[in-house]
């Protein structure tokens, strides 16, 4: 099969919302997450698709920043890939698109963070090259 890979414009970002939501807990709503994407790309952030004969069938968002310990880095977001299309090597492709291209901005490093709970998503990020650091913790504030 052959794949598309490209960076989803900011006027049209409402279309990831519906495979983001696959992902995402029950008490966030799609309507919610159109809120956020929109806020999302009015910040240092793209989303870069993966596209089956004109489908988008994969996503992952991309922040971009400089971190005092790694440099110019981009912090991968919500990557998803359509079940169908799982461990067929098309996550290894989505990475090698992304590592170019955050190479041709100027880039030095990916990071992402990954569930604790999901330990296939963690032995394919180890086998793409990448290492665990730390761990991410978060903070609710009412």
């Amino acid at each position: 099969m052959q794949f598309e890979f490209k960076i989803i414009p900011a006027d049209a970002i409402e279309t990831v919302v519906p495979l983001v939501k696959k992902m995402s807990k029950p008490h966030i709503t799609e309507p919610l997450l159109l809120e956020r994407f929109k806020e999302m790309v009015a910040q240092n952030y793209e989303c870069v698709g993966v596209y089956d004969r004109g489908q988008l069938i994969g996503v992952s968002g991309l922040w971009f920043c400089t971190r005092h310990y790694s440099g110019r880095s981009v912090e991968l977001d919500h990557v998803f890939i359509e079940d169908p299309y799982r461990n067929k090597g098309l996550g290894t492709q989505f990475i090698n698109w992304i590592e170019n291209y955050v190479k041709s901005k100027g880039y030095q490093a990916i990071e992402l963070n990954a569930y604790i709970d999901n330990a296939p998503s963690q032995k394919f990020y180890e086998k793409e090259g990448f290492q665990k650091l730390g761990y991410h913790f978060v903070k609710k504030m009412n």
